[in-house]
């Protein structure tokens, strides 16, 4: 059982989940579809004691098995991210935040943002900054 180490939330840490959110959902999408996870047999009696090679895996289709498989370590960290927005979203209210969030969960930039809604990047980062008090709380 892998003993996962859960990163403490407080406002910068969820302000930067909020933006890498979009990129995250997608990343665990494709890890997911791609992902071969291989158990290794173990050796017993006089395999045991055999001498092994030094170095790596010398099957590249076992290497590349140990690649992925090293991924399911950060999809469970991506998910526990994506989960702490996702819990955190009916914390937000007003039509314009609840806009706002919604772009910025689908990886639009602020600019982007304050164009769609005809306001100022910089009235975005102030609705932003009020999304990520709400979400806190």
């Amino acid at each position: 059982m892998l003993k996962e180490k859960k990163e403490v939330v407080n406002k910068h840490t969820l302000e930067q989940w909020v933006k890498d959110y979009h990129w995250m959902v997608n990343t665990v999408k494709e890890l997911r579809n791609g992902l071969i996870v291989g158990a290794k047999t173990a050796k017993y009696g006089i395999e045991a004691t055999s001498p092994k090679a030094a170095g790596g895996i010398s099957d590249p289709i076992m290497s590349e098995v140990a690649r992925r498989s090293k991924h399911v370590k950060r999809i469970k960290e991506y998910e526990y991210k994506i989960t702490a927005v996702q819990e955190r979203i009916d914390k937000v209210h007003t039509p314009r935040e609840i806009e706002v969030l919604f772009w910025l969960l689908e990886g639009s930039s602020m600019r982007w943002i304050g164009q769609h809604m005809a306001l100022s990047a910089t009235s975005i980062g102030r609705i932003k900054d009020n999304i990520v008090k709400q979400m806190m709380e």
